[in-house]
């Protein structure tokens, strides 16, 4: 493994909320001495840290052996809204192609740490009515039995975007416009986008002080470390 400086980081989701937030903070880092990010379209601008990879078919993660080998550490936030896609491209993206990329990582970089974007109801068992939960549960299931030597999954409840977005559906417009208050009440049922980046990030290239692999929201807030604004 590299030494902490120059720990050499995975990221997919980088053009996502949650990972765009992650490849910041990384690029930001001092602990991170490489960022690899693993992009279904162009991230649209460049640094010295950054190597940009372009990979549509996450069905199929073969030709990436050779960019996944001597990593030190991942961070996946590929996803899907539950009612954005079909059933049938929401269980692909949420299950097959985290899956198969954590197989050829697994082959090209058995010693890499994975941080991996679940979410708040998450159930293993796949007895849960929702698909999104069941998905999700079996992802975690395979990851947690693919051998990796420190594997941490993260089960965010509501995610405050933080900057303005154009929201996927109505129920998260209405959860942001009632954050300010709802956050108040019930803080164990929000977490900030950049504080989870950010979280994500830390877990995966310098561990937690927690024995727990499964994050619960308040176990992710727990972990949140005071720094200045990401702007």
């Amino acid at each position: 493994m590299t030494p902490m400086s120059q720990r050499q980081l995975l990221l997919v989701g980088a053009t996502g909320m949650v990972g765009g937030y992650a490849l910041r903070y990384s690029l930001e880092s001092a602990t991170v001495g490489s960022v690899t990010a693993i992009v279904r379209r162009r991230l649209g601008f460049s640094h010295p840290k950054l190597r940009e990879v372009l990979h549509r078919d996450f069905a199929d993660c073969s030709s990436l052996s050779q960019v996944l080998s001597c990593q030190d550490a991942a961070v996946f936030c590929l996803g899907a809204y539950t009612g954005a896609v079909s059933d049938a491209e929401l269980r692909r993206v949420t299950v097959d192609y985290t899956i198969e990329f954590a197989r050829v990582l697994h082959g090209s970089s058995p010693n890499a740490a994975f941080s991996f974007l679940s979410g708040n109801g998450a159930d293993p068992t796949g007895k849960s009515p929702a698909a999104f939960a069941r998905y999700k549960g079996e992802a975690e299931n395979a990851l947690l039995a693919a051998g990796f030597p420190r594997i941490y999954i993260f089960r965010p409840a509501y995610i405050y975007p933080v900057h303005p977005r154009k929201e996927p559906n109505f129920g998260y417009r209405l959860l942001r416009a009632i954050y300010p208050a709802f956050q108040l009440p019930f803080p164990n049922l929000v977490i900030r986008a950049d504080d989870l980046a950010r979280t994500m990030v830390d877990a995966s290239i310098q561990g937690t002080e927690s024995e727990s692999k499964v994050l619960e929201n308040r176990d992710i807030r727990a972990m949140v470390k005071p720094v200045r604004s990401m702007g």
